[in-house]
Order: C-alpha cells, then structure tokens, then sequence
C-alpha cells in the first residue's frame, strides 16, 4: 500500500496537508501526539476509497521516528511521500529558555526530522521513485532575536534539504522545502508570538500548501509561498548582513520581549 506520510498532522500546515492529499485521493499516514485530534482528523477524511492510518507518536522522543518506521512496515504500509510539519517554537531570550524546551525543539524540529527522512527515504531510492516536503521558515535564512534557537533549527531544515536534493540527483526521488513567512495558525499563539503585530502579511496554511506541492511537483528545491517572500530572501543577498538582522529582529511578532513565553 502506498501512502503519504505527515508529521504534525493534526494542527496548522500539517492538518491542511492532509486535507489537501485527501482531496487528491491519496492514502495518508497521519502521525500527531494526539490520538483523539487524529482520530477526530481522520473521520473527517475517510471516504471515497482512500486509507487513513494514524499514529500517536512523540518526536521530542529520540525513539519516535523510529516507532513510527516499524509501524508502517508491520502494516505493509509504503512510504512515497514524507512530509515533515513537526515542530515548535518558543519566543524569549536564550539565556533564560528552560534547558527542556532547548533539548524537545531540537530533537522535535531537527533530529526526528532528520531520522524521519534517514529512515524512509532508503525504500524510495530503491523504487527510484517518491519525495520528502520539510517545512522550514523565512526565519531559516537569518538568526532571528528572542527566537533564535527556532531560527536555527529552521536553518537546519534548508540545508539538510539542499544537501539532500544532490545526493538525489540522477534519481527519480525529490526534495523540496517550503518556507513561509508568517501563517495563520495557533502555532504563533502556543509559541509566545503575535502574528498581527508583525510587519508582514499573514499567510493562508491552505497556500503554503498548495505551493509546497506545486514546487515538489516541479522538482524545486526552494518554495516561498508568495512573492514577497521570495523577495525579502534575495533581498538578503545584497543588504549588510546587520541590517538584515536588526530588520528580522523587529519583524518578530513577540508580544512581551521582556518575558519567556511558554508555547
């Protein structure tokens, strides 16, 4: 059985991407801490012929992706697409991030990302055939003040990505990785951020997901859901890299930077 694999299915970007492969008739793993939010997610999809599989899993568990793996390959359940939307984020300064929340947000947006990809990724290259979306952020291209450690693992994503589409060329197996700017979503509110006081427009979860499947489709490695974005990335290229921080730093949408916000 061949289905689409989603972290972080049952809020934000990752719920609309189970909606929008489900309206495309795919078979879906739906993976989320919440069994009742998956199972909630699930009854909503099921129909018209299509296989929904869910999985409560922890990613801020080093043994989660791998849990996950076995599951699928005791239900005969192939991987042709893997799409990682796992991940969290905490505002405040570093200096005074619990030690806990800094270990989960690497081992949640980095580490089980990347066994994620480690672990499924193999089967594809053998069928010569599939593809990974990881989610990363605008916030990925530049260090961002009182979120630095997300900015970081967002980083991360972008190049483990690029490094990823070389080792893949000559096959028929892609990689692309969307990054968007800010998007409507409790994401924002359990991070500690206020999306309305930022600089930047919102964005729709429904259009990063819909651009992330056409730049897969198109085999590109990079996809900002909207122009603006695109801009203020190539914009970078040629600004002084401080003015390009301070400028990050102020787009933030932190409510209180005097304070660590829990998400």
């Amino acid at each position: 059985m061949s289905c689409t694999l989603i972290t972080g299915a049952s809020s934000g970007i990752g719920k609309e991407f189970a909606r929008e492969f489900a309206r495309r008739g795919n078979d879906l793993v739906l993976v989320a801490r919440s069994i009742e939010a998956l199972r909630e997610l699930a009854g909503e999809l099921r129909g018209g012929g299509r296989e929904i599989h869910v999985r409560a899993e922890d990613l801020s568990e080093p043994e989660g992706p791998g849990r996950i793996y076995e599951f699928c390959r005791e239900n005969g359940i192939r991987i042709d697409l893997l799409v990682n939307c796992a991940g969290f984020g905490f505002a405040g300064r570093y200096d005074a991030m619990p030690p806990a929340v800094l270990q989960e947000m690497v081992q949640v947006n980095a580490a089980s990302l990347a066994m994620m990809v480690r672990l499924f990724l193999p089967g594809m290259i053998s069928r010569n055939a599939g593809g990974v979306i990881n989610v990363s952020s605008l916030s990925g291209f530049q260090g961002v003040a009182l979120i630095g450690l997300y900015s970081a693992t967002k980083s991360f994503i972008i190049t483990l990505t690029e490094s990823l589409r070389e080792e893949l060329a000559g096959t028929k197996v892609k990689a692309t990785v969307v990054c968007p700017g800010y998007v409507r979503t409790a994401f924002h509110e359990r991070a500690g951020q206020e999306p309305g006081q930022s600089l930047l427009p919102i964005s729709d979860a429904r259009l990063v997901v819909r651009s992330a499947i056409r730049g897969l489709q198109k085999n590109r490695l990079l996809v900002f859901p909207t122009a603006l974005d695109a801009l203020l990335v190539f914009l970078q290229r040629i600004l002084p890299r401080r003015f390009v921080l301070k400028t990050a730093a102020l787009m933030a949408p932190l409510g209180n930077r005097d304070e660590v916000l829990r998400r």
